[in-house]
Formats: structure tokens, sequence, C-alpha cells
């Protein structure tokens, strides 16, 4: 029985041993096949990965072939290496993170070497004894003081890689001996070789502006917001029984990504701080501005996120408390929906929005909550016992609405402060398509002929009152007298 069982453990491990080599080959060309499908959709998704590619190889080649010239080889061979390492450092994907580096490189370097060979030189006044103290000592302060620097956030932020480089520069020239002078020349030949080109490849060939990448950034999450509120509108308020279960809910997933959007608009407008002037921003990029619509953007996504919640404990029944403050949620979201869709908008084409523009803003923030205040201080007279719970619910989610539309008018705001500071261009009125309402205003009113006297309360719709409609006001027609007036023309 042993000898049994042992010959069919070895049979169950060979069999296993033998599935895996007759099934090898498939799986590598599987895995084969996922990698190059991974490479090609990248490079659909963003072919400036593949000119960055292409941009990394050359500035390599060019360092190399400069190097291997005849002339410079035998003098610079050392340094060789040296400029391939600064080539591959330096190179980053946004022209302006490279020119961040290149720029924190030379002047580290510069400083480095004045503060190396002053350290020498004041070192040689101690003798042969004396120096190597001084050197530790001086090592010591600089290297400390340099890394404590890294510590502020304006350091930090802009000169961190500067400060590393400098103390690693002022350390190699003063342990380099009585060959320093020598060391200084080399290392300056390579920064500037190396810097010069890796600068003229990221600026000339396709360049990858920080600013564009910012500017495209904040329109996308204005536009993810958007989504999100037009998508919950359908969920949420869809009638019972009634609505596709296998709806489309990626609008639950998109909006996160801007909770998350902190660190990479941060890092976009500080790299936008040092590229040249382009497109046209010029040499004013509203970073600043950026980054405060960006912030007003996640604080509405946090409201959003608590708004997802209410979509799985939504009650299975509508109560009356629902129907009655259903149009007014519907409509304060709608509202919010288009007001981020068109500041979306006038950020991706440039246009000063309504409110920055001197005109009625359409997106009006007061009118709309309390709209909905109203809605809910009549609705909560009528709230039976067994409806408490799904009441509160209800009414969080309309707390939650007044939330976002204010948040909503903050953008809006902001949006309009950009638009100043970047000078955004005027929206140009067509006259066959558009009238002002100073224009409407002046328009003569209708006579109007009635065979009665009094008041007349005209009760007219949003669409066909564009100025009521901003206003929020009631038009009042007073009639005396009407009958006569007939009788006279007809006469």
């Amino acid at each position: 029985m042993d000898i049994d069982s042992t010959i069919q453990e070895k049979n169950s491990v060979f069999n296993m041993l033998w599935n895996q080599f007759k099934w090898f080959p498939i799986k590598l060309i599987n895995k084969i096949s996922n990698i190059a499908n991974n490479t090609i959709n990248i490079g659909k998704n963003d072919p400036r990965k593949i000119w960055h590619a292409a941009k990394v190889g050359l500035s390599l080649t060019l360092v190399i072939l400069f190097y291997y010239s005849w002339p410079l080889y035998h003098s610079f061979e050392q340094s060789a290496i040296m400029a391939v390492l600064t080539v591959m450092v330096a190179f980053e994907y946004t022209a302006g993170a490279t020119i961040s580096k290149c720029l924190n490189i030379a002047f580290a370097t510069a400083l480095g070497v004045s503060l190396g060979i002053g350290a020498k030189y004041l070192a040689e006044f101690c003798g042969k004894e004396g120096e190597p103290i001084i050197l530790g000592c001086l090592v010591f302060i600089l290297g400390a003081l340099g890394t404590f620097t890294r510590f502020y956030p304006h350091m930090q932020r802009r000169y961190d890689y500067g400060c590393m480089f400098s103390v690693a520069t002022f350390s190699l020239v003063t342990v380099s001996g009585d060959r320093y002078l020598e060391l200084v020349k080399h290392r300056i030949s390579t920064i500037m070789v190396s810097v010069a080109t890796v600068m003229v490849i990221s600026l000339v060939i396709r360049p990858v502006w920080a600013g564009k990448d910012l500017h495209n950034l904040i329109i996308a999450n204005l536009e993810k917001l958007a989504s999100f509120l037009d998508g919950f509108e359908c969920e949420y308020f869809q009638a019972i029984g009634e609505g596709s279960k296998d709806k489309e809910k990626g609008f639950l997933e998109a909006f996160k990504s801007v909770l998350g959007s902190k660190a990479t608009e941060e890092s976009l407008a500080n790299f936008a701080w040092w590229e040249p002037a382009n497109g046209p921003f010029r040499f004013n990029n509203p970073g600043k501005e950026y980054l405060k619509i960006g912030n007003l953007g996640r604080d509405c996504a946090c409201h959003l996120h608590a708004l997802s919640g209410h979509l799985k404990s939504k009650s299975k029944a509508p109560t009356e408390f629902h129907r009655r403050t259903e149009e007014a949620c519907k409509r304060i979201i709608t509202k919010s929906s288009n007001a981020l869709k068109c500041l979306a908008l006038s950020i991706k084409t440039r246009i000063q929005p309504p409110s920055s523009t001197g005109e009625p803003d359409p997106f009006n923030a007061k009118f709309a909550i309390d709209e909905l205040k109203a809605a809910l201080l009549i609705t909560t007279k009528t709230i039976s016992e067994e409806d408490t719970i799904d009441v509160i619910k209800a009414m969080s989610v309309a707390s939650i609405l007044i939330d976002v539309t204010r948040c909503v008018n903050e953008i809006s705001k902001a949006v309009g402060e950009l638009s100043i500071k970047a000078r955004f261009q005027k929206e140009e009125k067509k006259k066959d398509n558009s009238t002002s309402i100073e224009a409407l205003e002046k328009l003569p009113t209708p006579r109007l002929q009635l065979l009665h006297r009094g008041i007349v309360n005209a009760a007219v719709k949003e669409e066909e009152n564009p100025i009521g409609a901003i206003k929020g006001e009631h038009v009042v027609c007073e009639i005396h007298a009407i009958e006569k007036e007939i009788k006279a023309e007809g006469k």
C-alpha cells in the first residue's frame, strides 16, 4: 500500500509539472500580448508619452556623442558618466518640471563650487594639521543647514533639489584633495553640457506644458461634479419600478478622483511657475486662482460623497414628503449641474462667465436655496409618525443639496476672479440671436384690450419672460376704462 501511494504521489507531481510546462508557452504568449496591448493603449491615450521617451533617448545620444568626439574624449572621459546620469535625473515629463530641475542643478552647482573653493582656501591657512578639522566642521555645518532648509514649505516646493545638489557638490569639492580645481572644471562642464541639452530638447520638441495640464484638470474636475449631479438626479428620484437596473453608474466613482487631485494640482501649479511664456496666458499664469477653484471643487466633492451614501438607503416607497419636495430638489440639482457645466465651458473657451461681466448671474444661489427651504417649511407640517425616518433621510438630502449650492456659488465667484486675472475674453453677443436685458426692458408693453376693469396678475413662464425669470418679479397690469377706448377707436 505504501508503495502504491508513493507511486501515485509521484505521478500526480509529474502530471502537475507536465501541465505547467505544457501551458507555459500559451501563458507566455498571452502575457506578451497583454503587455503589447497595454503599451499600445498608453500610446493612444496620451501620445505625448511616446514623444517624451523619444526625447530622453535623443538627449542621451547627443550627450554620449559629444563626449565620444575624439578631441574631447580623453579630457572628459570621467565626466561622461556624470553627464549621462544628469540627463536621466533632470529630464522630466513636463517642461516646467524639467526647467525646475535644470535650473536647480545649475545654480546649486555654482553655489556648491563657490563655497567649496572658499572652504579649501580657508582650510589652507590652518596648515596640514588643521585643514581636515576645518573642512569637517564646514561640511557638517553646511550639510545640516542645507538639509534643514529643505523643511521650509517654500524651499521644499521649489528648491528642494537645489539644496540637496549644492550640499553634494560642496562635499565633493572639499574631499577632492589638491586636485579640486580639476574637479570643478569637469563638474561645471558636465552640468553645462547636460543641462543645455535637456532644456533645449524639452522646450523645442513637442513640449508638455504643466500650465495647460492644470487648466484641463480643473475643467475635467468641474465636469465630473456636474456629471455626478445629473446621475444622482436620475438615480435617486426615479419612480419605483422604473429606470434601468443595469444603468451605468460610473458617475459614482468618477467624482471621487476629484478628492485625490490636490497633490497633482499643486505639483502642476508649481511647475507652471517655472515655465516661460506660452499659450494665451503668457507671463500671467494664474496658478493660485486655479488652486482656489480646485480646493472649492474638493469641498463640493465632499458633499457629493455624503450625498452618494443616500442612494443605497433611499426609501422603497416615496412618501408624501418626497413627492412635495421632489420638484424643488430637482430644480436645485439641475441649476447646480448647469452652473458647473457653464463654468467649465467658460474656463475651456476662456470666455468670462456672466457673473464677472456685470450681467445677472443665471445661477441665483440664494433664490434656489430659498425655494427649497420654502418647500421644506410647507411640507414638514404634513409629516406623519410612520414616515419620520424616511423624512429625516429626505431632509438630510435636501440639507446637503443646499450646501452643494453654496459651494457651486463659491466656485462661480472663483471662476470670475480667474477670468479677470487671466484676462478672459468677454462674450460677444450676436445681434440676431440674443438681446440684452436693457433692450428687453425698453420694449413697449403690448396694449391689452379687455372688457373688464381691475388688476390682472399675469402668470408668465420663465422661458417666455427672461427678465422675470432673472429678477423673480410678477407682472401686474392695471386697466381703466378700456371699453370707452375701444368704442372711440371703433368710431
